[in-house]
């Protein structure tokens, strides 16, 4: 008996509640409707609180109000993990107030949305791109903010991402082998890139070691005109690697491919 009171309790409060939601839709009193959105964002109810919000922004246009109602708008997105609408919302609202209030929060969560919202590095890496833009962004305007030290964090993640997407890149190519080309030399130059272009990755080593591993692999398989030539650039990207890592977990490897170097040199 208790438990059917219970349910049946529940049941008219939750009809209650949308009929009170109802009726504030219908409403035309704009800053009723503006107080409602505020107190369901402060209930964590994002997605009645974005369906006002979205109406008023345009109503209560040039009232502090207006912007306001963007911002929270923008968290309603993002706190609903719709991370797209919610950092299309805070450019929006940075562009539309550059000095606002809530200026840079909004700069910070665009750059923030976008770096929850970037793929697995096998896949398309242009949000990641776009996210650490964001985020640079954000440093760039704002360098004394509180937020400056996690947006760095949030931007060193992102290049690793990036590294990553180079260094399967690579892995593949190298893995392709002399299929349909070389794609030793494809493996090198990726490898290449990535190192030149993220000095302090932490797949430095991996990467280095696709470097000689592909050197040597092409020394091997190279015409007879290039092949001496190929062995001296595997003998010589070999010291480079032993300078760089003289611990490396890849030491035995490195070893073996120079080992397997210097005598095809001698024969």
């Amino acid at each position: 008996m208790k438990k059917n009171l219970l349910v049946f309790l529940l049941i008219a409060i939750a009809f209650s509640s949308c009929g009170e939601y109802n009726k504030i839709l219908k409403s035309t009193d704009y800053i009723y409707k503006y107080e409602a959105a505020k107190n369901y964002f402060a209930e964590g109810q994002y997605s009645r609180a974005a369906t006002l919000l979205n109406e008023l922004i345009t109503i209560l246009k040039g009232t502090d109000k207006a912007e306001e109602s963007l911002y929270m708008l923008g968290m309603c997105y993002y706190n609903q993990e719709d991370y797209q609408m919610a950092s299309q919302t805070f450019m929006q609202y940075y562009n539309v107030y550059p000095r606002g209030t809530y200026t840079e929060l909004a700069r910070f969560h665009a750059g923030k949305a976008l770096y929850l919202d970037t793929p697995e590095p096998r896949l398309d890496q242009s949000a990641t791109y776009n996210a650490i833009e964001q985020l640079q962004l954000f440093v760039e305007y704002f360098p004394q903010s509180p937020k400056k030290e996690e947006a760095q964090q949030m931007i060193f993640e992102l290049q690793d991402k990036l590294v990553m997407k180079e260094y399967l890149s690579a892995k593949l190519y190298y893995n392709l082998g002399n299929y349909l080309g070389n794609n030793y030399l494809a493996c090198v130059v990726t490898a290449q890139n990535a190192l030149r272009d993220y000095p302090y990755t932490n797949l430095r080593e991996d990467l280095s070691i696709l470097i000689l591993r592909a050197k040597y692999e092409m020394a091997v398989y190279s015409v007879i005109e290039r092949k001496e030539e190929r062995l001296r650039e595997t003998v010589d990207e070999y010291y480079a690697f032993k300078n760089e890592f003289p611990d490396s977990k890849y030491a035995k490897e490195a070893d073996r491919i120079f080992a397997d170097t210097n005598k095809m040199l001698e024969n």
